[in-house]
């Protein structure tokens, strides 16, 4: 048994879970999500918890059966608190501005570049170079954070590009004279 998979979720104040064949849809205060699950799998919702269950001991059941509980977990999550994750921009002259859903980027290159943020994603920018992606669906605020990271990864020398919150950037020695 999945030591994931058997916890149950406990659904807070104001939060309605539905359950139609193999689609689960969350409502709550911050918005609503839904998604396909596997058939390999039952949801049941009974009170206020949801509990998983497999159907057999198969490989694809026993596989899909913590998955399942913990994406139905981060939907009630996501609808209730949301989630945001932290990015931090170095370098002379990088700088961020969001501009409605557009992120506008300046990172070194002969070019701005403007991204538009995906439906349900917002970025708060503060001081031009701390970036807050917000927004219900982990998945999608994880995705978007990554994107904008891979527009101008950190390098190694001195650091310049952009970088997750907590992230440390291992630096390597630059050139050395001649002795």
């Amino acid at each position: 048994m999945s030591r994931i998979g058997k916890l149950p979720i406990e659904i807070p104040q104001g939060v309605k879970v539905l359950v139609v064949d193999c689609t689960v849809k969350v409502d709550g205060p911050k918005g609503s999500l839904s998604r396909k699950i596997m058939d390999a799998v039952t949801v049941d919702v009974s009170g206020n918890s949801i509990a998983v269950t497999r159907k057999d001991d198969s490989i694809k059941s026993r596989s899909a059966h913590g998955l399942t509980r913990t994406l139905v977990n981060n939907m009630v999550t996501g609808v209730t608190k949301g989630f945001e994750t932290s990015l931090e921009i170095n370098g002379v002259g990088y700088r961020a501005e969001a501009k409605g859903d557009v992120l506008n980027l300046s990172l070194g290159y002969s070019h701005p570049i403007n991204y538009k943020l995906p439906q349900g994603v917002t970025v708060e920018v503060d001081k031009m170079t701390k970036l807050v992606v917000k927004g219900i669906d982990k998945e999608l605020v994880g995705e978007t954070a990554a994107k904008i990271r891979s527009f101008r990864g950190p390098e190694p020398y001195k650091g310049k590009g952009i970088k997750y919150a907590d992230e440390t950037i291992l630096r390597k020695a630059g050139k050395t004279g001649k002795k």
